[in-house]
């Protein structure tokens, strides 16, 4: 397996796969409530079975080149996450997407692992536009965009259910033009 280095403070970008639920559901169970403020992850890994089925998923998804799956480690401990949520190689867009446990948030743990991942598609891959759909209420999200230098492209006006109330989602992209020549790189 490998690991990519996110910095000089111990945090690591490593495949997230089935093998590591157990792993996987106790993160969620630390960060469960936090992470769940914006994103349903935590209702659906809410025990092992369904951890374990969540993480499988995505590796059918990268089996199938439609998905990818990583995990954020900081000193050893998984603490969030990363993924392509929708890869389509033949049109050559992503849509890429995260999360993370409170006790890691506010050190640029995602900022650095999604530079990773895009600059992973554009370069290797030939994406030409990863998007980034976050709920219009998740600051920190839509920071994260702003610093890789992605552009709004627009609200999705009451688009999304979540427990029971519509919620507003804005679309960030950046393509691989921008990419290339912009901060994000």
């Amino acid at each position: 397996m490998f690991a990519i280095s996110l910095g000089d403070d111990g945090a690591e970008l490593r495949p997230l796969e089935p093998w590591q639920a157990e792993e996987f559901l106790a993160h969620m169970d630390r960060g469960r409530d936090f992470i769940g403020r914006h994103i349903g992850l935590p209702d659906i890994a809410a025990d092992l079975d369904s951890a374990r089925a969540w993480l499988q998923s995505y590796a059918d998804k990268a089996a199938a080149d439609t998905g990818r799956l990583y995990g954020i480690w900081l000193d050893g401990l998984l603490v969030g996450g990363v993924l392509f949520r929708v890869f389509d190689a033949e049109q050559r867009t992503c849509e890429a997407g995260c999360w993370l446990e409170p006790a890691a948030a506010g050190r640029g743990l995602v900022t650095r692992a999604v530079r990773v991942i895009v600059d992973w598609a554009v370069r290797v891959r030939g994406v030409e536009r990863v998007e980034w759909q976050v709920s219009a209420e998740n600051t920190p999200s839509i920071r994260v965009a702003q610093r890789l230098g992605m552009s709004r492209d627009g609200v999705l006006r009451a688009e999304y259910l979540y427990r029971g109330v519509r919620r507003d989602t804005e679309v960030w992209s950046v393509l691989a033009s921008e990419w290339l020549a912009g901060p994000g790189a």
